[in-house]
């Protein structure tokens, strides 16, 4: 194993193909990649349609008892090798995420660093209990334990490529599952390449992981496939409940973790720079291309001038344009579909009587970070996920009405509360719909250790990250032990 390769992400190991046990050919095709800041081709991959997908997920059915018996010990070893290559070709691998999903290079680098962390922690899962004894009706033994569920599915998104996808992947190998993992057809290198490369080289056995870039076909034979026993879905809440309604015709276990419309409150009594602060960077990290970017900035009517007077002039120097210059903040929205969407809500909100007080504009892909002032329900801009770098400002009268505003959203995912009255803070917090709170922070949060997750139409109840993993990704299983066999009265 060459952990430090010149060329890690070489293409002429991985060109055209994709990762099924090994690299080779797919009967769809291949898909060229491209930089959404220029339009040029980076590579090309296989293209995995249904038939690649129920070569994939048999292979994996058939390695998966083998791997759950192999020691725990020697799973966290692969994964702790994993984890290991991506930090130490971390460079070489950034620059791939920058450009085939527009990010700059500290996001980048965020993902490096993320995702080596949950490959580490899912490390330490593979070696946690895994079962306990039950109290009995007889002289028998009982115990229940945590057993994996076979082949798990992961179907990931485009914005945070690497982190999205190898959080489920990880976790799910570590607990004994192999994994059929479909990324996002425009990511498909920093979403599924690079992880099929680092366990790769890690050592994992053949069979365990099957990377299948594809479209919406390939991620419908993942969800009914018979092989595959749970799918793990990150993305809108439109295809979770494609996926949800799919995986429930199949009676799969289905983890769902969707999209969001989530409140920063601002109280009166806020640190002026610091909260403007907090909603920049929740809003227009990553152009707005995170489910839990700041959606909605509710401010106190007290402070909302000086709020927003910060707020447009973040906006005004925060450069768009192409990441590969390290000169910007902003870089490329994902498609020009996107770019069209983003728009709408902008021109909807301005139509309806909210002020555009900074872009509102776009150069191509490149959109302009963009104040609003003024959103009020019944705006596209309040009620829907806009996936763009727009801040939404809306102001309440009182604590109460704050918290009325954020919970009118169909969506649960995240919030962030900021006061220098940390009790008041709290009071406020407590009663949001969310799954994840963040007191004195904005809603930009993630990491391996905490339960990833949201209600409503960010997602089904379920979570990943932390505690959350063994839940998610094994099942109980009884057994009862006699000593020797009795006879019944029939």
């Amino acid at each position: 194993m060459n952990m430090h390769a010149p060329n890690f992400l070489d293409t002429a190991r991985w060109g055209g193909l994709a990762y099924i046990s090994e690299w080779q050919e797919t009967m769809a095709g291949t898909l060229n990649v491209t930089d959404p800041a220029n339009g040029n081709v980076l590579a090309a991959v296989g293209l995995c349609g249904p038939a690649d997908v129920a070569r994939a997920a048999k292979q994996a059915k058939a390695a998966q008892k083998a791997w759950a018996k192999t020691l725990p010990a020697e799973r966290a070893a692969i994964l702790t090798r994993a984890a290991d290559l991506l930090e130490q070709n971390g460079q070489e691998l950034a620059a791939w995420i920058m450009q085939e999903s527009g990010s700059i290079h500290p996001k980048a680098m965020i993902e490096i660093e993320h995702g080596a962390l949950f490959i580490r922690h899912a490390a330490s899962l593979a070696t946690q209990p895994s079962g306990m004894f039950l109290p009995g009706m007889d002289d028998r033994t009982n115990y229940a334990r945590r057993v994996p569920h076979g082949v798990v599915g992961v179907i990931s998104p485009f914005n945070f490529p690497l982190v999205l996808s190898v959080r489920s992947i990880a976790a799910a190998i570590a607990l004994g599952n192999t994994v059929v993992h479909k990324p996002d057809p425009r990511t498909p290198i920093s979403g599924g390449i690079i992880i099929a490369r680092i366990f790769e080289e890690a050592g994992l056995p053949k069979g365990v992981l099957h990377v299948v870039p594809g479209g919406a076909d390939a991620g419908e034979a993942l969800c009914s496939d018979p092989n595959i026993a749970m799918v793990s879905f990150t993305g809108s809440a439109r295809g979770g409940s494609k996926v949800g309604e799919i995986c429930g015709r199949h009676l799969k276990r289905v983890q769902l973790e969707l999209g969001g419309k989530n409140a920063l409150v601002i109280l009166d009594d806020a640190d002026l720079d610091v909260a403007a602060s907090n909603a920049a960077w929740g809003t227009f990290l990553h152009q707005g291309q995170i489910c839990m970017a700041t959606g909605l900035i509710l401010v106190d009517e007290k402070i909302e001038t000086a709020i927003t007077e910060r707020l447009v002039s973040k906006a005004q120097h925060l450069p768009a344009g192409d990441p590969s210059t390290k000169q910007v903040a902003l870089g490329p929205i994902i498609s020009d579909s996107q770019v069209e969407a983003i728009q709408k809500i902008v021109d909807d909100a301005v139509a309806k009587g909210a002020k555009l007080l900074a872009g509102g504009t776009h150069d191509g892909r490149f959109y302009a970070a963009t104040v609003l002032s003024g959103v009020k329900p019944g705006m596209l801009a309040f009620e829907e996920e806009i996936f763009g770098p727009v801040a939404c400002i809306v102001s309440f009268k009182t604590d109460e009405e704050a918290v009325e505003l954020a919970n009118r959203s169909d969506y649960g995912l995240a919030a962030g509360v900021i006061s220098n009255n940390l009790g008041r803070a709290m009071a406020v917090g407590d009663e949001l719909n969310v799954g994840q709170l963040h007191i004195n922070d904005q809603t930009v949060n993630g990491g391996p250790y905490a339960p990833f997750g949201g209600r409503g139409k960010s997602g089904n109840g379920t979570r990943v990250g932390g505690p959350a993993d063994i839940e998610e990704f094994t099942q109980w299983q009884w057994v009862s032990v006699k000593k020797t066999a009795t006879p019944y009265p029939f």
